[in-house]
């Protein structure tokens, strides 16, 4: 069976996107991907000529993770500071990202759920803006093309990982 390993950007209702992306890899080693710094360091860079020195994670209802990327070009450093609400590993998270200059419009929750789909994981994030001009400046960004570069580095992290 083939899936596509490439990302979908679903806007929903007024307020909300649905990203869905499926990991050719078990779901724990694809939630511990998104939950463990010292594997997103090596993947969630956005893109190219970007690198995210500052990853850190309280995971747990209450704690707080940092983030920040460095454009390595330019200098320009883009701080988020996420407050966690609820984990249910390896299911699901729950958090609310807040960027240092808001270009969200007042912060975002997310939900981001793991499916276990036979040899696959199909993950699926829902981003909640406050506001649909919000839901709407994310769409124009270049969010997703950074995403998916970040999601096919770690497409080979998984098949590395799978591998060993």
């Amino acid at each position: 069976m083939s899936h596509s390993r490439t990302i979908t950007v679903t806007a929903r209702g007024d307020r909300e996107l649905v990203i869905t992306r499926r990991f050719n890899a078990p779901r724990q080693m694809v939630f511990d991907a998104h939950t463990r710094p010292e594997l997103i360091k090596r993947w969630m860079t956005g893109p190219e000529n970007w690198t995210l020195p500052v990853c850190e994670i309280d995971l747990r209802a209450g704690g707080k993770g940092r983030y920040v990327w460095h454009n390595t070009e330019n200098g320009a450093d883009m701080g988020m500071t996420a407050t966690y609400r609820e984990i249910d590993a390896p299911h699901r998270i729950v958090h609310e990202e807040m960027f240092d200059e808001d270009w969200t419009g007042g912060g975002t929750e997310i939900i981001t759920t793991f499916e276990d789909d036979g040899e696959t994981t199909r993950m699926e994030m829902v981003i909640r803006c406050k506001s649909k001009e919000a839901r709407d400046n994310i769409l124009k960004s270049p969010m997703s093309d950074g995403m998916e570069q970040g999601y096919a580095r770690l497409d080979r992290q998984l098949a590395e990982r799978r591998a060993a």
